[in-house]
């Protein structure tokens, strides 16, 4: 496995390793902050090996059943991702809702000590995710890390709080604050996961500049019929229509193109029709975006 894939797996074991420890002190110490903190962490290590899984699984060649490859795991590992994310979110809120009814003592210096260890297991982990972070899955896997080190401190917050007031329940509304990250990330997620299966354009990607860029190769008339979408959310992929001054010059352009879309907007998977004439009917009836001509014509 690739050092991202490697860097997953080591990130999981620490997170499910202290996810287990903190619900067991949460429970021992009837702490609703560190128990919503143990769930916070414990979507994060679903999170983490799925993202795992779908990068060992994206990197299998293409097959005569999978023409694409699996890239496509990642969304559906997102989709479950997300779902257990509600549940938990779910779960916590009703929790917290209940404690702040009927308020329950709550031991500060466990969910101090603890959420302090908690604190600095994730900034280590987000350390090691950092390296790594170039794919969809890692800094996904980083984002949730992040939110972890956010939900550590504010136990540790509830914690000093109890010990300095006895102040009770400070608990229950940090552990709506962990939902509210829970929930925020989750709704980021399921955005993105909806666009990439709608086959939206992927973010960053300007569809109008990539067509003005094609257009601009020399021998290019126009582009039309321009799509771009991501076959996983690392590897992009591009179908066009090229309308040609001379058929002659198609190798070179087409050579000229794959380098421009490889180096320039890192598009590598690409496929190009050309065309020597267009009828005038049609280019009236596609959408601005559709046809693009070159700068001087």
């Amino acid at each position: 496995m690739a050092g991202g894939g490697r860097a997953l797996l080591w990130s999981l074991l620490l997170i499910l390793s202290y996810a287990l420890i903190e619900a067991v002190a949460g429970w021992r110490a009837d702490s609703m902050a560190l128990l919503g903190d143990a769930g916070h962490m414990l979507t994060d290590g679903v999170a983490l090996g799925l993202a795992a899984l779908a990068a060992r699984l994206g990197q299998r060649p293409p097959s005569p059943r999978h023409s694409f490859g699996l890239g496509r795991v990642e969304v559906l590992a997102a989709v479950f991702n997300v779902l257990l994310m509600l549940g938990i979110v779910s779960a916590i809120g009703v929790e917290a809702v209940r404690r702040l009814l009927y308020p329950e003592a709550v031991d500060g210096p466990v969910v101090i000590g603890v959420a302090a260890f908690g604190f600095l297991l994730n900034l280590a982990i987000a350390l090691l995710l950092m390296k790594e972070a170039h794919s969809f899955n890692q800094r996904a896997a980083l984002l949730h890390v992040l939110g972890d080190l956010l939900g550590s401190l504010a136990a540790i917050v509830a914690g000093v709080v109890i010990v300095s007031t006895g102040w009770d329940p400070i608990d229950p509304i940090l552990s709506l604050f962990i939902g509210a990250l829970i929930l925020f990330s989750s709704l980021r997620l399921l955005r993105e996961t909806i666009h990439v299966l709608l086959e939206g354009t992927p973010r960053g990607v300007q569809l109008e500049a990539v067509g003005k860029a094609m257009a601009a190769v020399p021998g290019v008339e126009s582009v039309h019929d321009l799509h771009i979408w991501a076959i996983a959310s690392d590897r992009l992929a591009l179908s066009a229509h090229l309308q040609l001054r001379e058929l002659a010059l198609w190798p070179d352009i087409l050579s000229r193109e794959q380098e421009l879309l490889a180096e320039h907007f890192g598009i590598a998977h690409v496929t190009l029709q050309p065309e020597l004439d267009q009828h005038p009917l049609r280019r009236w009836a596609e959408a601005p975006t559709d046809l693009l001509r070159r700068p001087d014509a």
